[in-house]
């Protein structure tokens, strides 16, 4: 196929599509142009179905840091494991196009986005989604598509689609939403606690113009898109369908319906699966085909499991542990089980329980990003741990996979919203959930927990947030649903959505949504607000019952922080030549021998003069604000300072001010009187008291003893009576000298 272009004016900005010249081996391959942004698409199909019970598809997107003039970090410099933002695209971009296959599709699939050139103010995230959508959509792989996303915020009362930088900064909202041209299939989002209505709002506006870009796609799929192949779909025989669902379907209605426990429960429907597959064992024995038709057995009762739940939802008006449609199971909460956290939290509801730990840090201890956006650092960071033992299991321990990524991100954006900021509360933040048991949502247990956790850490949050996952149950012919409240796991996994809203008392903070079905209506989701919005209440209900605001106080055990400003000017006083002067600093506050000491205070110097200092003692803190206000401590002209001789030359004396402030005071400021020699008036050490006259040319200040010295007054002489009269008797004498010598020159004559 030759070299194609499509091009579509999106709101102003140009989106071209190339196809025919790039990775033309592919089942189906295009080349996304967003602005700057550029996106090469590929996707691929194996060419036999896989044994296994579930469709095998596989989402990348790959991060390469040439796309933004970036070389990686660390030793090796090449890309390596995915960052936990290329992981979050990979699933935004999974979860919309998964329904769109069918679910007896064997064959293995993948989907491979190379990020070749980012431009920040052009989402290089929804350039990814649509061109994965369009590669399958043009290929031969058999897809239901297409679909798109777009990002919406709101400024003011506008929405916006796809923000700049700029513009998402000022924005209430960031909502990412995906879907075919008849309906909303996945939602991502974080806002400033807006109300459900806004949301709605932001929504189907955001739908309106995923419909543009699918009509786009359907144009350039008429024109170059590929006939698309018959593959083999797994299919079950309508014997085996018959049979089973005679021989399991009330066995089956019995064990969802009984009022156990979850693992109680799961194992009666363990019994009736295992009895199924033991009869028709028995039945198929001698057979040919007898392990694929026990392979058809065990597909059918699962899925009996899956119909019989729907009906006692949907008919009966019945859940399987005998809650009504909005009713939370029950709540319970705690704070402080740790002592030496920070902070600590315990959140349960039913059988899912979150224990959360707040960690407090100074600045210097922000995550470093080394991905495609323009943020450097991260000062608030969720992580959510998912052990095995929590659902009574065994099972893998490494590293965080895509779904524990993929839930701190959510925990962490719900719980940033109202997160002071850093002037406020210079501190990084770090928050952790380990998931100690779960049956259902563990997610929005983590938010709830998380929330506590923070408060109790004495975090000046603006506001509590609890968080609910709401599902949807429809009909077998899909005419009627039921919105659930807090749903359990059963309902989750056989369920059609998992809508996830947790928020304030004033409003969302964050929301997830991911379906099973094609896609769901503004009806549905106005209705899953509004119910998601009166479970939220209830929760919060509870959380503040236990504290109802973060404390006044940080734990005994966290640093404590001290901000002082100084000029900027003396930051490079404060480091010192070689950083000699802060090392000195820290040590000798802490009384420490190492500045990478446990004990050792913590000192943030920022280029605007603001020096934060970190330490658990606030004598400590206090001594080590003194020595640095003592450096950076400006010298006034005109004031009188007593100082410390440190030198002494002929030409005058060195004087110490306070450590780091020296200046000369020459010889002929000394004293009043000349002074021959400053080593006849002064040692080293000597205590001396001069006055700042100012700075000279080359930038030294110069002192004066002799200007804070008074000036001495002139010496009069004594004016006494005998003085006088001495004085008087001497000019009387004179006189008569004169006279006797003109007598004496007369008589000659």
């Amino acid at each position: 196929m030759s070299k194609k272009v499509f091009e579509l004016d999106f709101l102003g900005k140009k989106l071209v599509v190339e196809t025919g010249e790039l990775a033309k081996q592919a089942n189906g391959s295009v080349l996304v142009r967003y602005g700057d942004t550029v996106i090469l698409t590929a996707a691929v199909m194996g060419h036999t179905p896989i044994t296994q019970d579930f469709f095998p598809l596989t989402v990348l997107y790959q991060e390469k840091l040439y796309s933004v003039g970036k070389i990686p970090g660390g030793f090796i410099k090449r890309e390596g494991r995915p960052t936990d933002q290329a992981t979050l695209t990979a699933r935004l971009i999974d979860r919309p196009i998964r329904p769109m296959f069918d679910e007896n599709f064997r064959n293995e699939v993948q989907v491979i986005n190379t990020v070749l050139s980012v431009d920040q103010d052009n989402s290089p995230e929804m350039a990814a989604l649509l061109g994965s959508s369009l590669a399958l959509t043009i290929s031969d792989i058999p897809f239901d598509g297409p679909v798109a996303g777009v990002i919406v915020g709101k400024i003011g009362k506008e929405y916006i689609i796809n923000p700049t930088v700029e513009q998402s900064e000022e924005s209430s909202i960031h909502l990412t939403v995906a879907g075919t041209k008849d309906a909303i299939c996945m939602v991502e989002a974080g806002s400033k606690e807006v109300s459900e209505k806004d949301m709605l709002g932001a929504l189907m506006f955001g739908h309106e113009h995923i419909k543009m870009l699918c009509e786009f796609q359907e144009k350039i799929a008429s024109e170059i898109g590929k006939p698309k192949v018959e593959v083999e779909l797994a299919k079950i025989d309508e014997e085996v369908e018959r049979d089973v669902k005679e021989y399991a379907t009330d066995r089956m209605y019995e064990a969802l319906s009984s009022d156990k426990s979850k693992l109680d429960k799961y194992a009666d429907i363990d019994a009736v699966k295992e009895a199924t597959l033991e009869n028709f064992a028995e039945i198929y024995s001698e057979r040919e085909n007898c392990d694929e038709l026990l392979s058809q057995v065990k597909k059918v009762v699962n899925e009996i499991e899956g119909l019989v739940l729907r009906r006692m939802i949907t008919k009966d008006k019945k859940r399987s542990d005998g809650r009504g449609m909005k009713e939370i199971r029950p709540l319970s909460a705690m704070i402080d089980l740790l002592p030496r956290t920070h902070g600590s939290a315990v959140f349960t509801r039913g059988e899912t329980q979150s224990l959360a730990t707040t960690t407090l840090g100074s600045l210097e201890e922000n995550q470093i990003l080394d991905g495609l956006g323009l943020e450097a650092t991260k000062r608030f960071m969720l992580h959510y741990n998912f052990p095995q033992f929590s659902v009574g299991e065994v099972g893998r321990y490494g590293s965080p996979g895509r779904r524990e990524i993929g839930h701190g991100a959510l925990g962490e954006r719900a719980l940033l919203q109202v997160m002071p900021d850093e002037k406020e509360f210079p501190y990084t933040v770090r928050v952790v959930s380990e998931i100690l048991e779960s049956n259902g949502s563990s997610s929005q247990a983590t938010i709830c927990a998380g929330c506590l956790s923070l408060m109790a850490a004495g975090v000046p949050i603006k506001a509590p947030v609890a968080g609910i996952a709401m599902g949807l149950i429809t009909s077998e012919d899909g005419k009627k649903y039921t919105i659930l409240t807090d749903i359990q796991g059963l309902e989750d996994h056989m369920g059609d959505m998992d809508f996830k809203v947790a928020g304030t008392r004033k409003g969302i903070t964050a929301l997830q949504m991911d379906i099973k079905i094609k896609g769901v209506t503004e009806k549905i989701l106005k209705e899953a607000l509004a119910q998601a919005k009166e479970a939220r209440m209830e929760i919060l209900d509870v959380m503040e019952s236990v504290i109802p605001e973060p404390r006044k106080e940080l734990s005994k055990y966290a640093p404590k922080i001290e901000i002082l400003h100084i000029n900027p000017d003396k930051i490079k006083d404060v480091i010192g030549k070689g950083g000699d002067m802060i090392t000195k600093i820290i040590l000798e506050a802490s009384h420490v021998t190492a500045v990478n000491d446990v004990n050792a205070v913590k000192v943030d110097l920022q280029d605007d003069g603001t020096v934060l200092i970190y330490h658990q003692d606030k004598e400590i803190i206090e001594k080590t604000k003194e020595m640095i206000e003592a450096v950076a401590r400006e010298v006034e002209e005109g004031k009188v300072y007593t100082g410390k001789v440190v030198k002494v030359e002929d030409f005058g004396c060195f004087v110490e001010l306070w450590p780091g402030c020296e200046g000369l005071c020459h010889v002929s400021q000394l004293a009043w009187e000349r002074v021959e020699k400053p080593s006849s008036m002064f040692k080293v050490g000597d205590e001396i008291i001069v006055k700042a006259e100012g700075y000279d040319n080359r930038n030294r200040l110069n002192l004066s003893r002799k200007a804070a010295l008074p000036k001495p007054e002139k010496k009069e002489i004594k004016k006494d009576k005998d003085t006088k009269e001495v004085k008087e008797d001497k000019k009387s004498s004179k006189k008569e000298e004169k006279k006797e010598t003109k007598t004496s020159k007369k008589t000659d004559k």
